[in-house]
Order: structure tokens, then sequence, then C-alpha cells
């Protein structure tokens, strides 16, 4: 995971919109807000996003 990807997910998660567990929302507002890595980075690493969600490592 590079630094932008970590950035947009900081900043989607800082909106407060939605639980950044619900991978399918959070690709939507990342959508929304032109965060197309991040997009795509949820759908090739889930596993890699929800680790990072979890416990801020990579």
């Amino acid at each position: 995971m590079d630094s932008k990807v970590k950035e947009q997910i900081i900043t989607v998660r800082d909106t407060g919109l939605t639980n950044m567990f619900d991978t399918r929302t959070v690709q939507r507002i990342a959508h929304e807000m032109n965060f197309f890595e991040l997009v795509l980075f949820i759908e090739e690493h889930k596993d890699k996003y929800v680790r990072f969600i979890l416990t801020g490592e990579e």
C-alpha cells in the first residue's frame, strides 16, 4: 500500500459518512471523491485494506 492510498483511506474515514468495514460504501465515497486508487486497492487487496483498518499496519 502506498502513501497515496493511505491518505485516501484516512480522508474517507475522516468524513464520518460510513463504517470503514462497509467496503462497498467506502468505494462509492472514494469514487465520488475521485480516489480511484483506493477503489481499485479495495477491489484487488481487500485483505490488506481490512488489516490496515484493524491495526493501522500495512
